[in-house]
């Protein structure tokens, strides 16, 4: 098994936790990890990449291990983080990349490629929106109320986002197997975002997540103009971003490789060693070394 290294970078005054690994002159790819998480949902991913590829996982500023100053001390949006990420890069040594986005991943990889587009050598998403179509609105109605008003109410609803059963249910829902998915997953998931304070943390990005779906229209321009490969692995089952959202790469870019596996919106925890493999094949076949 390749080796995974675990490391810090001070960006911006903020320390900053990722998992590397691969041959340090391989081509990059960098994995986004979405909300509740962070790069623990590729503990496994990474080093089935890294033969190849130099594999980078941070944490966002608020997840996993990286810093998690109060909200009333860091303002907590999705360009902040972007800005974050950005600086590791650039400390790193990175210039051009693969973006791997999932969930909350998906709006700061779209945020880079706009930024530098021709830092972009290829994006795989896996339930990583970036279309309308993808919202479930099952899902996503209490996060929509929230965005439109602020109240008690709209609030409690966007905070039981947070209570374990609900961070349990991301796991499970669309999983045909559900003991293939470790309970260590959602315990690890719950005890992060329960720290005191960080529940401010979320709140403030789920507002700030109304910016993301104006950014669609300059995502799928970029999309057409610059025609990246892309590969879409979805887990069907997902009810957050359904699998609508995979289909709708194909109608920016043609060539987009789209599959629809049996699983939910953590497709890793099911269908780890499959997702690894069309990842390598895509990689392999689609970027250069």
């Amino acid at each position: 098994m390749n080796v995974v290294h675990h490391r810090y970078v001070t960006v911006q005054g903020r320390r900053l936790f990722y998992r590397e690994a691969g041959p340090a002159d391989g081509p990059v790819v960098v994995l986004l990890h979405g909300f509740p998480t962070s790069s623990f949902m590729f503990r496994e991913l990474i080093p089935a990449l890294a033969g190849r590829y130099r594999v980078i996982a941070p944490d966002h500023l608020g997840f996993g291990l990286s810093d998690a100053p109060p909200a009333d001390e860091f303002g907590y949006t999705f360009d902040a983080l972007t800005e974050l990420t950005a600086g590791l890069l650039d400390q790193l040594g990175v210039v051009s990349y693969a973006i791997y986005v999932q969930d909350y991943g998906a709006p700061i990889g779209w945020r880079l490629a706009l930024a530098n587009p021709g830092a972009i050598t290829a994006i795989i998403t896996q339930n990583g929106n970036g279309y309308d179509a993808g919202f479930v609105p099952g899902f996503w109605a209490t996060v929509w109320a929230y965005h439109r008003e602020r109240t008690p109410e709209t609030e409690a609803g966007v905070r039981g986002a947070l209570t374990r059963e609900a961070i349990r249910w991301q796991y499970l829902t669309g999983v045909p197997d559900e003991t293939l998915v470790s309970p260590d997953t959602w315990e690890h998931d719950f005890a992060l975002v329960s720290r005191p304070g960080n529940d401010l943390v979320q709140l403030a990005l789920f507002g700030d997540y109304a910016t993301n779906p104006p950014l669609y229209p300059a995502l799928h321009e970029y999309l057409r103009t610059h025609r990246p490969p892309v590969l879409a692995v979805w887990g069907e089952g997902d009810e957050i971003f359904g699998p609508d959202g995979a289909r709708a790469f194909a109608g920016d870019v043609p060539d987009a490789e789209i599959h629809l596996l049996a699983g939910g919106h953590f497709l890793l925890e099911s269908a780890g060693d499959q997702v690894a493999d069309l990842i390598n094949d895509f990689l392999d076949r689609r970027v250069k070394s």
